[in-house]
């Protein structure tokens, strides 16, 4: 697998999946002047994956997510100032969640993407400060995870609640299945 994501490795165990290594690729995440969120997210998980060698018999997965409000991307926060500013700005408003999956073997490179709306209630200064302390924000992508005690503050969703975390799962079965690896023993 080439995600180092804690979220990833548990959402491939509900496919029955345990990934035999886990290879994160250094690759350059800065997006691109003018660049657009999905597709942002796309080249980003494309890269990853393309930074992997595939051996005989190997299939690799990569992801990529990321949260948009409109078409500014937000990464993960590089520290607690950023958190603040990235959920002062999803405070009481829709955003997009793009998660992007590539699975890819010696012979071939599968792609999809599946983009979910989220709705963040508008924060108050004490549940702001509250989930900054709590260090959750670190390493997510717009600075929360769902899963995690922001989940208090998203009323509403449209779309797929494990591509939100950060692996799409019917869409990630598919593109493993197509890439000739048993989901759940399947042939």
């Amino acid at each position: 697998m080439g995600s180092g994501s804690p979220r990833r490795r548990e959402l491939l165990a509900v496919l029955g999946l345990e990934p035999d290594q886990i290879r994160s690729p250094d690759i350059d995440e800065t997006p691109q002047r003018g660049e657009l969120p999905r597709a942002y997210c796309r080249r980003i998980a494309k890269s990853k994956a393309e930074a992997l060698k595939v051996g005989a018999g190997e299939v690799i997965l990569c992801a990529d997510t990321t949260v948009a409000l409109g078409r500014r991307i937000m990464g993960k926060p590089s520290d607690e100032e950023e958190a603040r500013q990235f959920l002062s700005h999803l405070s009481g408003r829709r955003h997009s969640v793009i998660t992007a999956v590539v699975v890819k073997t010696p012979d071939q490179m599968y792609q999809r993407d599946v983009v979910s709306k989220v709705k963040m209630k508008r924060l108050s200064a004490a549940e702001l400060d509250g989930y900054i302390a709590t260090k959750d924000w670190q390493g997510k992508a717009g600075g929360y995870g769902i899963q995690g005690p922001a989940g208090a503050f998203i009323p509403w969703i449209s779309g797929s609640y494990p591509a939100i975390m950060g692996l799409p799962l019917a869409e990630t079965a598919n593109l493993l299945s197509s890439a000739g690896l048993s989901v759940w023993g399947a042939s």
